[in-house]
């Protein structure tokens, strides 16, 4: 199916956009983040996702593959259909989603039009459960350098959290190794580790 598609953004209209990709104009369901990045008759990638029903063919856009991340990883979650993931992600950001998840920020994740707080207790509940049975984690011994106090502590959350969105211990390693988070949000260090994995 299509990964990506390219082209110049003809028509923009609330969590809409029409792509002009060979002469033919796809319209991509996108979250409020990606619409307020893109900008009619300007060229632009979308990293897709389509959901195909018997009754709609319907294709999902995002501006980068972190924000695509987070929406396959929420309409994983039972009872999370294509939109409540979309709504989700137009009220959070793939490091806030992920931070949400392991924080327990019910109230963030029920800031999203439509999401409720039943909905928002099943998102952690069950990504979190992914997380334990995948063992996926910062584990004693893995490398990842975290000095005691809070310069760890807020390490230790970032990488908990990028596991949130399917990142394992080496690649968040790798794009760690060599970098002081010393200064760093939490917040900061996964934004950093998710531009370094897109380059």
């Amino acid at each position: 199916m299509f990964y990506y598609l390219e082209g110049n953004v003809s028509i923009l209209e609330n969590s809409i956009a029409v792509i002009d990709a060979g002469g033919v104009g796809f319209l991509v369901n996108v979250t409020m983040n990606t619409l307020g990045k893109l900008q009619t008759g300007k060229k632009a990638r979308l990293y897709t996702s389509v959901v195909i029903r018997e009754d709609a063919f319907d294709i999902y856009g995002f501006y980068d593959q972190a924000e695509k991340r987070c929406f396959e990883l929420l309409t994983s979650v039972s009872g999370v259909g294509p939109k409540a993931a979309q709504s989700v992600l137009s009220a959070l950001t793939p490091e806030g989603f992920a931070m949400a998840v392991i924080s327990e920020n019910e109230k963030a994740i029920t800031a999203a039009q439509g999401v409720g707080k039943r909905i928002a207790q099943r998102i952690i509940l069950e990504l979190k459960d992914k997380m334990a049975k995948e063992n996926i984690g910062m584990p004693a011994g893995s490398g990842t350098v975290a000095a005691p106090g809070a310069k760890g502590d807020r390490t230790a959350e970032a990488v908990a959290a990028l596991t949130v969105l399917g990142y394992s211990g080496p690649e968040i390693n790798a794009a760690l190794r060599g970098v002081s988070t010393e200064n760093m949000t939490t917040e900061e260090i996964i934004k950093y580790v998710l531009k370094s994995s897109l380059r």
